[in-house]
Order: C-alpha cells, then structure tokens, then sequence
C-alpha cells in the first residue's frame, strides 16, 4: 500500500476548504470520481450496519429544482457532482439479519457462526428506543461525509458540505421517502473557481494545544 507523507497528509487537509463558487466548467473525471464513490462503501459505520444510502444527482434540472430548497446556494448546480447522503428509515434488527447474510457470503463462514455477533446487534437495536436509533444511525451517514470529504482533499477534488437544505424537500424530488431513506447532510464536489475568495482566506483554527489535551 502506497501512504501519504505526514507532510502531504496536512497539505491536503489546509489545501481542502469549503468550496464557495465552483468553475461549472469541470467535471471530475470518471476514474477519479468511481475511486470517491468507494471511499463512501469504505466509510466504517457501528456494528458494520452501513445504515445509508448515497444518491448522487446529475441530472441538471433535478439539481435546479433542489436549489431551490437549498437557501439558493449556487454549489448545488454549479459542482461537477451532487451527493446526497441519506439515512435509512427504521434501522432495526432486520438490518442487522441482512448484514449477517452479506458477512457469510463475503467471507465465506457459515451464517451459524456469526450468531454471537447477531445477537449483539438485534439486542441492542430491540431494546433502543427508535428516535434513539435515528439519532445513532444518523452520526453514521456524517462519518462517511468525513471520508468523503478527506479522500477528495487527498485526490485534489474540491467539495463543499452542506447542510443548508430542506430535508423533507429533498425527499419529496429525489422520491426518497418510497425507497425508505431521508436525506441527512449534501456534499458537493468539483474544482474551485479561479474567483472564489473563500480559497485565499487562512484557514481559521483554534490552536492546537486548545483543541487537542493529552492524559
């Protein structure tokens, strides 16, 4: 395996920013943009459960529509990608039966086997209250963001997360609801624009001996 250098890893991460304006005109190239929809499969979740679903959006009136419901920040139609990461509904012990299957299957072990583990999972999610759940299984879909996020700063692909948007909104245009997720946070991606003042502005950290305390 080919690591960064430490040097390289915070080059990228001070490089990285909240993308303001994206140039319209490129698009990240699809050998680039298959490796960032991986990072999202690889992105570590509780117990595994991968309780999520990403919806990426190119069709460009879609996107006109959900600016609209996104405070008209311009990211939404301007970046060569729109990600939408959405939580599943009612992540309960089912969830964790289909994880199970899928864990045999992959590798390779007798579904016998992994009952311990089965168990473990269907316990807790039976006896967690479901808004309890939601709350859980949503800090999962903001993990993923996290490494979607850092993969783009290392690929030198911009992005912006977003938050900003109206969730029911979302829903209702990409048909969410019927497929039983709801969208959590956006992520848009592409290449800054040339005037895009946000990209020269110093990053604004706390300092390091502030933030980080060790015991």
């Amino acid at each position: 395996m080919t690591t960064l250098s430490p040097t390289d890893l915070l080059a990228a991460l001070n490089w990285r920013y909240a993308v303001k304006k994206f140039d319209a005109t490129r698009k990240i190239d699809a050998e680039t943009w298959d490796a960032l929809e991986k990072s999202l499969l690889l992105s570590p979740s509780s117990y595994g459960l991968q309780p999520w679903k990403f919806f990426v959006v190119n069709n460009p009136e879609v996107r006109q529509q959900l600016l609209l419901h996104s405070w008209n920040q311009a990211q939404v139609v301007q970046a060569s990608h729109l990600v939408v990461l959405a939580l599943k509904k009612d992540v309960g012990p089912d969830d964790a039966h289909r994880l199970i299957q899928r864990t045999a299957e992959v590798r390779g072990v007798a579904l016998g086997m992994l009952d311990p583990y089965k168990a473990m999972m269907t316990g807790t999610l039976s006896r967690t209250p479901a808004q309890e759940v939601d709350v859980w299984m949503s800090r999962q879909v903001f993990i993923a963001l996290g490494v979607f996020l850092t993969s783009c700063a290392v690929l030198g692909v911009d992005a912006c997360p977003m938050e900003g948007f109206v969730p029911e909104k979302y829903d209702e245009i990409l048909g969410l609801e019927a497929k039983g997720y709801t969208s959590r946070v956006v992520a848009t991606a592409g290449y800054r624009a040339a005037d895009d003042k946000a990209a020269i502005a110093p990053k604004v950290r706390f300092k390091l001996d502030e933030i980080v305390e060790r015991i």
